[in-house]
């Protein structure tokens, strides 16, 4: 049986092997050739989440014509945006609801998010994921931070132990740009998730090697909104240029392979000029390069490498390599080969759909409204106190944030909130409920109202009833219906995403919501 073993700063599976002697050697030996072992772990789903609304970088460079013309050179295809209800936790959580069946969300055992914009300095992120997402509470949840390959770093870490149970790596970023400048144009906000573990591999890892150094091309400081960028042309030369060559040198090296073995390579780049000069100058094929979604969404962050690899799990064939990179203040690379169980999955879904999608808005100053880089005057209805009362919040966690309903034991009446009575008035009995997850169940609208008056960070506000396939109903707030027409018996699918946010502490509140299905 294979057996891990990681030498300093790499991942290599080694096995016992038989000596020139003949005898039955104690020692593990590497393998130099992937292609005579068998892989305990792997890739076995991925999924990607990236906000339906994109503005055209026309629009925003038009906006600063006057100013930075230039811009204008930089403007092509479309960026993704968050609305002012999506964040980092709310893409993370759609990411792992795409990557991973909900029959099998149970066997998760680590659940690892990766951003550089996490909501939450002092509460872990990953934990409300995991909850929204229906994972057991007796698991491991980590937040990764602090580097744009801060996904890749915990994509090794989760690769490093083999195990019967499933690892989460899901990588999410929503960065902020200052108006007129080249990251607005640049960035995007998704997220990408990778599942980890030994059951129906789709992509068999193979081996890592990273490297660690401190090269500034760009920071922010920690009570920074944005990011300070050094000289692009410095950064190129001096940074990437020479790190990612030796890693990936020095990686096939390590597993016995040379860079025309290489099939597909995924370099979290912000173009596709970019990604195949990296490829290039490390001695790979150019053709080989996956296209980052530059004109689609944007340069996606931590997310990046996720997302393009998800891109390259869509085009591979079985039996191919896919080398991955990670850059930010060095770099890490990671190796897969494909399996046959891939077209068989991809059947199922394709990163692909995601990605090209998307709701086109042409309002630059809803952009600036929901970047939070230009406060509206919201008027007196939006000044009521939205302060949570934390322990009322815990005692119905389970139903705010996992969408837990109460199904009663007697006679099968499904009710949200869940309460000790059931409703049924046939029935009536006490302490009968037990939990019945809502949020994968399909649903269709029963009533709908759209409110002008109330104040909303999008307006108007539509909400109403909706009931679910085998029972229960819910009041609930629906968004993303700008090009569906919303009427009485319209599919439903449901959504986490931010209830509101209390500005004054500081704390956002999240909740389900429905969009089209």
């Amino acid at each position: 049986m294979l057996s891990p073993q990681w030498p300093r700063n790499s991942i290599l599976w080694t096995v016992p092997m038989t000596c020139s002697v003949g005898t039955r050697c104690k020692e593990s030996h590497t393998m130099k050739n992937p292609e005579n072992s068998t892989a305990q772990i792997g890739i076995v789903g991925y999924g990607v989440s990236i906000p339906k609304r994109r503005i055209d970088r026309k629009v925003i460079a038009t906006a600063h014509r006057w100013f930075n013309p230039g811009l204008m050179g930089a403007a092509k295809g479309r960026r993704s945006q968050c609305r002012w209800d999506e964040d980092v936790i709310t893409l993370a959580t759609a990411a792992i609801r795409d990557a991973v069946p909900t029959d099998r969300i149970d066997t998760v055992q680590d659940l690892f998010l990766s951003s550089t914009t996490l909501p939450f300095a002092d509460r872990q992120n990953a934990t409300v994921v995991a909850e929204a997402c229906g994972m057991s509470s007796e698991i491991r949840t980590l937040d990764n931070t602090g580097s744009l390959r801060a996904g890749t770093s915990a994509l090794i870490t989760a690769l490093e132990k083999a195990s019967t149970g499933v690892k989460i790596c899901v990588a999410a970023d929503s960065r902020r740009a200052k108006p007129g400048s080249l990251d607005e144009l640049s960035f995007g906000h998704g997220a990408a998730a990778i599942a980890i573990g030994s059951d129906t591999i789709i992509a068999e890892f193979i081996g890592s090697h990273s490297v660690s150094d401190d090269f500034v091309d760009h920071y922010r400081a920690a009570h920074s909104p944005f990011d300070y960028q050094w000289e692009a042309r410095w950064a190129r030369d001096e940074g990437t240029t020479k790190t990612l060559p030796g890693a990936v040198s020095a990686l096939l090296g390590k597993v016995g392979l040379e860079t025309k073995d290489i099939s597909h390579v995924v370099i979290p780049a912000g173009s596709q000029r970019d990604a195949a000069r990296l490829a290039k100058v490390s001695g790979l094929s150019d053709q080989a390069v996956i296209a980052p979604p530059e004109l689609e969404c944007g340069h996606l962050g931590a997310a990046q490498s996720g997302l393009v690899l998800s891109r390259a799990l869509d085009a591979a064939q079985p039996g191919q390599y896919i080398l991955v990179a990670g850059i930010g203040q060095g770099c890490d690379v990671l190796l897969f080969r494909t399996t046959d169980h891939l077209l068989e999955y991809r059947d199922r879904k394709r990163a692909e759909d995601a990605i090209g999608s998307g709701i086109e808005d042409d309002n630059y100053f809803r952009f600036l409204a929901f970047e939070g880089t230009l406060e509206m005057e919201a008027g007196i209805r939006a000044e009521a106190d939205l302060k949570t009362a934390h322990s009322v919040a815990y005692r119905a966690h389970d139903q705010l944030t996992g969408l837990h309903a109460g199904r009663c034991g007697a006679c099968g009446t499904v009710q949200f909130p869940k309460e000790r009575k059931c409703v049924n008035p046939d029935c009536h009995e006490i302490d009968q409920m037990q939990p019945y997850p809502l949020a994968d169940k399909p649903a269709k609208v029963v009533s709908f109202t759209r409110d002008a008056l109330a104040y909303h960070p999008d307006p108007p506000s539509v909400y109403g009833m909706i009931a679910f396939e085998g029972g229960g109903r819910l009041m609930i707030e629906f968004v993303e219906w700008d090009d569906t027409p919303l009427t009485v018996g319209a599919p439903v699918r449901l959504v986490f995403r931010i209830k509101d946010i209390d500005h004054h502490r500081g704390y956002r509140r999240y909740f389900w919501k429905a969009i089209p299905a």
